[in-house]
């Protein structure tokens, strides 16, 4: 395999439906049924409400490489791809079970996904993979998520495969990670994928922004835990920045999400607590990337 097979860029107009009055309904009508459903729509797999056992599936999933029931191979045009990695010195868990790469897992899935469905017209896997960049099944998903990627370690074997995934066509989105510190720690492992390439801020016009959407609007969107205090940032993390690094061709391979949150906004995506104006701009932008990936 050379590369990944893309959607044709005309093919747009057949993606789009209405985008962004279905995105209003949806995301209305979801805030407004969270009150009557409750938390069965936030925890829509019954095993997630017993730490014990989610820890245990976590840890079963550092082993399996995908999410429990999910075939290697895609069987939809687009699954939620969730990157594992290694937080140093192996595949950590944090408080009995949970490592960094798991965070938001798995409403931010059930969420998204659900979203992708409604807003375009692609055929969306409900069944999302987790995936370690040295499994071979990584060439088959063009679009690959990574959270709390300011914890992240790749050692030059894996930031040589995430290298080829990139370069092969393949397409990184990173989110939830915030201030000087975790940028420090981003790009520690960035240099190693990609020693000889810049970091650049992603320009108005950049065609990622103008996928679907017309993102002319750039707003933080915090998690959840920021709004509670009342405010949009963590640690020193105040101005929100959008990153990328670019192929030889202008391609954007990776996407950075840097002093915010996307992950929470998909996964509050029924809470009233949680802005709307805030889901919806993160449901955009992740969307562009989306078929953005798939077209490029």
């Amino acid at each position: 395999m050379t590369g990944f097979p893309k959607t044709a860029p005309g093919v747009l107009c057949r993606l789009a439906r209405d985008a962004a009055s279905a995105e209003h309904d949806w995301i209305t009508e979801s805030m407004k049924t969270s009150h009557e459903l409750g938390p069965t729509l936030l925890k829509p797999l019954a095993w997630i409400g017993a730490l014990p056992v989610a820890a245990a599936v976590l840890i079963a999933l550092s082993a399996a490489g995908d999410e429990v029931g999910a075939p290697d191979w895609p069987t939809s045009e687009f699954h939620f791809t969730r990157m594992m990695y290694s937080e140093g010195g192996g595949y950590r868990f944090r408080g009995g079970g949970y490592g960094s790469w798991t965070v938001d897992y798995p409403e931010a899935e059930y969420h998204f996904s659900q979203g992708v469905s409604r807003l375009t017209r692609l055929d969306v896997g409900q069944q999302a993979r987790i995936l370690r960049v040295t499994d071979d099944t990584i060439f088959d998903y063009p679009w690959l998520y990574a959270v709390e990627v300011g914890h992240w370690y790749l050692d030059e074997h894996e930031a040589g495969r995430l290298r080829e995934y990139l370069l092969r066509g393949g397409f990184l989105m990173v989110d939830d990670f915030h201030g000087s510190y975790e940028w420090q720690g981003f790009m520690e492992s960035m240099n190693r994928v990609f020693p000889d390439r810049a970091v650049v801020d992603i320009e108005d016009g950049d065609e990622v922004l103008h996928a679907l959407y017309d993102l002319d609007q750039r707003i933080q969107i915090p998690g959840i835990a920021a709004l509670s205090r009342g405010v949009t940032y963590e640690r020193d993390g105040v101005v929100p920045r959008w990153r990328g690094v670019y192929d030889d061709e202008g391609r954007l391979m990776v996407a950075i999400n840097h002093n915010m949150d996307l992950g929470d906004a998909w996964e509050h995506a029924d809470d009233p607590r949680y802005p709307e104006p805030m889901t919806g701009l993160a449901y955009r932008f992740a969307v562009n990337y989306v078929i953005y990936a798939m077209t490029h």
